[in-house]
């Protein structure tokens, strides 16, 4: 893609953006919301088909309206982007993210929940704020690794902002709340594998400076995304946070190598037991749904990272 095409297409999502930002504030202000939970979607949409991004989908995904935390890596910007046009739903991020020129506008709009990482006493505000909406039937995305990587390995995932699903259960809420474990990969670009040293055109992290990276995404072509929607966790009151961050991590690490090395882990992954359409909260009946008791499967399983496969 030339500079000139890329700048013609940044400007048709600035137009987009002009089109949609109207009926999203109308619809925040004097209606429900339900137009406003739509809009970011198509902004994202009008992105992915301008700039060549190819989403697929596969796994379990939450049915429409049904709350839960979803527990994703993070491996570019490009993540909001594809995440944000599958469906309504609102991100965790950190603080910073809200003084950003245009981004933290688009942040805002999408209804963004921002974490001050540097104050531990802001992990309960957030967690409050995030259960609250999980209660109302919201769909939230935190990227569990608390930053970013480059495509190929995953870091610990950090277990403190999941206990917005068990807080999300307590008094008169829903007997039960979805983790969703979530794997984004970026295949191929150009039809080709993606290999290691073009990965800096689509990941961004560590230290890498934002205008190069940038550059040499948009001097690529298009690129092929693919969306894993791991087996779903029901955290209950009494679910251990950490061991319910841990069984979402192994089934996005299994997800992730997959994708990078088109093979499965070399080890045993607990992929966890599904929630089954049609079981209502609180009546599990001990199947189908991951629960304090299955959790124990966890115990003892191996799980490899993408380059103990090489």
């Amino acid at each position: 893609m030339s500079r000139l095409g890329a700048y013609c297409r940044l400007a048709l999502c600035a137009v987009a953006f002009l089109v949609i930002v109207g009926p999203h504030l109308l619809s925040l202000r004097f209606g429900r919301g339900r137009i406003a939970a739509w809009m970011p979607v198509l902004f994202h949409q009008v992105f992915v088909a301008l700039f060549g991004l190819r989403v697929t989908q596969s796994g379990s995904p939450p049915a429409a309206g049904e709350p839960a935390l979803v527990l994703a890596n993070h491996v570019s910007w490009l993540d909001i982007i594809v995440l944000g046009s599958l469906r309504p739903l609102s991100f965790v991020a950190k603080s910073e993210i809200a003084g950003w020129p245009v981004i933290g506008t688009l942040a805002r709009l999408q209804r963004t929940v921002f974490i001050d990482r540097a104050r531990r006493a802001d992990t309960a505000a957030v967690n409050a704020t995030v259960a609250q909406r999980l209660g109302r039937g919201d769909l939230i995305v935190l990227f569990a690794e608390g930053t970013t990587g480059d495509g190929t390995r995953l870091l610990p995932f950090r277990s403190s902002l999941v206990g917005a699903a068990r807080a999300a259960v307590a008094g008169e809420g829903p007997a039960r709340i979805r983790v969703q474990p979530l794997a984004i990969t970026y295949p191929r670009r150009n039809g080709l594998p993606l290999v290691r040293h073009q990965r800096p055109e689509v990941a961004w992290y560590g230290d890498m400076e934002l205008a190069p990276h940038l550059a040499a995404f948009f001097d690529g072509g298009p690129i092929d995304v693919h969306v894993v929607w791991g087996a779903p966790i029901a955290v209950e009151a009494g679910t251990d946070r950490k061991r319910a961050t841990a069984l979402a991590e192994a089934s996005v690490r299994a997800a992730l190598q997959r994708g990078v090395t088109g093979r499965p882990p070399l080890g045993p992954v607990w992929s966890g037991p599904r929630i089954r359409p049609g079981i209502k909260d609180g009546a599990s009946q001990g199947r189908g749904i991951a629960t304090p008791q299955t959790n124990r499967a966890m115990r003892g399983a191996e799980v490899l990272s993408p380059e103990s496969d090489r």
